[in-house]
């Protein structure tokens, strides 16, 4: 019997997938996905009304004979009502209705027992005795004096104790004595009096640290959560658009996976473009944003690096994501990356396509990525799950068309729709400091409609969108729900992942920026006060040795590259050696980060960007380091390198071996010799030694004689005799164990 796709019987019908499957499921088809397959005849009597069998008619006949076998009982009672009522006449008299006999009471018997009239008992003071209600409690008896006995005092019921949950207060981070006082609804001369007990004195409008400001709750018998700006704004707004007013959009797609399966050069094999060969290394350093078009529908894709650091530029991009693709190459398998891909998009719930990448290989396996891919919960469709996988080939260019339909078949099943008519809003993809156009933000809009001139904000940044531009480079009035899209005309670089919005006017953009940077600005404050030391760590650092400090200006080509930078640098120890980022800004380096290198003694890193000309003159006037990077792990190993070089070398001992004191003997010109057995290692004349008595230290110092029999020897090896004379010291005993040791200079690593 034939079977054929959900979404190709939904096609033939005029129907949508999503109605098609409604309806095989009214009628119990089972059929998980639009590429499911079912029986085309079982599908056509669903669609065309079809239902399941009705129940035999055998039971109407049953469940009428109860109804027959009653009617003959309620007969006579019909039969002596009628007299009654055709001899009086219809207005001379109420009749006394006639109770029937299945009512209640007992009915009358089968035989003659008929005639007799029921005794109805009418009792008058029931309603009465009802409004009363209990009756009083009985008094207790008399005793033999004639005084009653008193009853026994009953104790009230002790009530259980309710476990109050203490309401967690949502404090904003970097928030100032004032504003947690306000908060927690206290006076700040309670919270300042607080903090005095703690051991921290504050003022009235000093920002605090989050550590300090959940002790303080604590101590205060309240629970305080901190939140963040980026906390704040991970809220999901929800638009309450009606049905006429939505409209279909692309479908947001991001191409996900390990480093070097191929990612890049699959989505240059859609859209015909080379966008690795300037890539360093083959590795994606920031996202890009493209759309491509299969037939008259068009697609957005996202491309995002799968190298190790840049984890949160790919949680980014599986947030602002419809459908995910995740490349696993057919000769690597699933890899770490992978894996990190898969747990993104399930956190975003979204749904996964599985592009098996170079099937071309003679080393490919697919069904063993299949079966890895089976381990992590996404069955493909042939083994009866419902993942869709492709076997492509972006080398080969094979595959692809098969690709892009399994796109649209799932975004056509997701019903993706927005109203293009609202202001626009969206989120930022990435932005970079360009040195001739200023700063530059790549866009995605995802509801509304982006025009010229148009007031927006994003995060801590405003500006007026002056001109836009396509993935392709061509300059568009325009931008819809789904469009990715350059735009010039923000006042500084926007933050990856910001939200951006369209408002009234210039003055409220530039208000709502100006509280962002604000509380980004008291952010940074706590975080830098969390750093600091107490006064007993600087005591214990000086007594180790002088805290040392690497004072670094950071640049980068985009912000998604910084932010990774930032998150690599954290990872580097900095328990002796640590690292104070005192700018990190994206963009080129100019001569006002080589002036702030100047002042601070630090050194300058660019990641893709390189100095001006201004820049590097002033830096060689100044004497301040220049270092540029295209790989994000040679910035991390040269800074471990350079951060080691800071640290002083260490003195190491090493135990060469042991002696024991036999016999002493005292000559005139010579002094106390020690007559000695050499038990492990061996004893060297220009080692140095220390004496130990009962397991403690009694002298420290050099051997100054050494001899076999009657010979000066430069060493003597385990199991020997020897005679030794300690240098300056004569107080030696029989059973002195004599430990001789060498030292030399070693330099430290950061990781010892």
């Amino acid at each position: 019997m034939a079977k054929k796709r959900v979404h190709e019987i939904a096609k033939e019908r005029g129907l949508t997938s999503k109605e098609v499957l409604a309806k095989l499921h009214a009628a119990g088809i089972e059929a998980k996905a639009a590429a499911s397959s079912v029986e085309e005849d079982v599908a056509a009597r669903a669609l065309d009304g079809g239902a399941p069998a009705a129940a035999p008619p055998a039971a109407a006949p049953a469940a009428a004979e109860p109804q027959a076998a009653a009617e003959p009982k309620a007969a006579p009672a019909a039969t002596k009502a009628s007299p009654a009522a055709a001899g009086d006449g219809a207005g001379d008299r109420p009749v006394r209705p006639v109770r029937p006999a299945g009512d209640g009471g007992s009915a009358p018997a089968a035989g003659g027992a008929q005639g007799k009239r029921r005794r109805v008992v009418i009792d008058s003071q029931a309603s009465r005795r009802d409004s009363m209600g209990p009756p009083p409690p009985q008094r207790p008896p008399r005793r033999r004096g004639g005084r009653r006995r008193r009853p026994l005092l009953e104790e009230p019921p002790v009530a259980a104790p309710v476990d109050t949950e203490i309401p967690v207060i949502k404090i904003p981070s970097g928030a100032t004595v004032k504003e947690v006082a306000e908060t927690l609804g206290l006076s700040s001369a309670e919270v300042i009096k607080t903090l005095m007990k703690l051991g921290e004195m504050a003022t009235l409008t000093q920002t605090l640290p989050d550590e300090t400001v959940v002790v303080l709750a604590e101590a205060l018998d309240r629970k305080a959560e901190m939140v963040s700006a980026a906390e704040e704004e991970a809220e999901e707004i929800v638009f309450e658009d009606s049905d006429d007013e939505l409209q279909d959009r692309p479908p947001v797609v991001t191409i996900m996976g390990h480093v070097d399966h191929g990612k890049t050069s699959l989505l240059d094999a859609i859209r015909e473009t080379e966008v690795v060969a300037g890539e360093a290394g083959g590795i994606t350093q920031h996202i890009g944003a493209y759309q491509v078009h299969s037939g008259e529908k068009t697609i957005s894709f996202i491309d995002t690096p799968g190298h190790a650091a840049f984890t949160a530029m790919r949680a980014r991009g599986a947030d602002v994501t419809d459908i995910v693709v995740v490349v696993v190459a057919a000769d690597d398998g699933v890899m770490p990356q992978t894996v990190e891909a898969i747990d993104h998009a399930r956190a975003a719930d979204v749904p996964i396509i599985v592009a098996v990448n170079k099937i071309d290989l003679e080393a490919a396996n697919v069904d063993k990525v299949k079966g890895e891919l089976a381990n992590l919960d996404l069955q493909p469709e042939d083994w009866g799950g419902d993942t869709i996988f492709n076997n492509v080939s972006a080398k080969a260019k094979t595959g692809l068309d098969e690709l892009l339909e399994s796109i649209l078949l799932v975004a056509e099943v997701e019903e993706l729709r927005a109203n293009p008519n609202a202001n626009a809003s969206g989120s930022v993809i990435e932005s970079h400091l360009d040195p001739g156009r200023g700063p530059v933000v790549t866009l995605l809009v995802q509801r509304g409609t982006l025009n010229i001139g148009d007031s927006v904000v994003a995060g801590a940044q405003w500006g007026k969108v002056r001109a836009m531009h396509s993935h392709t480079g061509e300059r568009v009035q325009t931008a819809g729900p789904g469009d990715p899209v350059e735009v010039l005309g923000f006042d500084g670089v926007c933050e990856a992942g910001e939200r951006v919005e369209v408002v009234e006017n210039d003055r409220r953009a530039r208000q709502l920026a100006g509280e962002r940077a604000h509380r980004l600005k008291t952010e940074a404050i706590a975080r830098r006060g969390t750093r600091k030391l107490t006064l007993d760590e600087v005591f214990a650092k000086a007594q180790e040795g002088v805290i040392k400090e690497l004072n670094i200006v950071l640049k980068a080509d985009v912000s998604g590259s910084l932010e990774a930078l930032m998150d690599e640098l954290a990872k580097v120890p900095q328990e002796q050696v640590r690292i104070n980022v005192i700018r990190a800004a994206a963009g080129g380096i100019n001569e006002s980060d080589v002036m702030l290198a100047s002042a601070s003694d630090a050194i300058i890193i660019g990641f893709n960007v390189r100095p001006l000309v201004d820049a590097r003159r002033a830096a060689e006037s100044e004497g301040v380091e220049i270092r540029s990077y295209s790989v994000i792990y040679k910035v991390t190993e040269e800074l471990r390198a350079a951060m080691e070089g800071m640290l002083d070398s260490v003195e190491v001992e090493d135990i060469l071996g042991q002696a024991e004191v036999k016999q002493t003997f005292r000559a005139s010109k010579v002094g106390m010799i020690a007559g000695c057995e050499v038990t492990d290692g061996v004893v060297k004349r220009d080692a140095a030694v220390r004496l130990v008595r009962d397991g403690t230290v009694a002298w420290t110092g050099r051997i100054g004689s050494l001899r076999r029999f009657q010979d000066d020897v430069q060493e003597v090896t385990e199991g020997q005799e020897c005679g030794i004379v300690l240098q300056d010291f004569a107080d030696v005993k029989v059973g002195d164990i004599l430990e001789v040791y060498s030292t030399r200079q070693v330099e430290q690593t950061l990781d010892n």
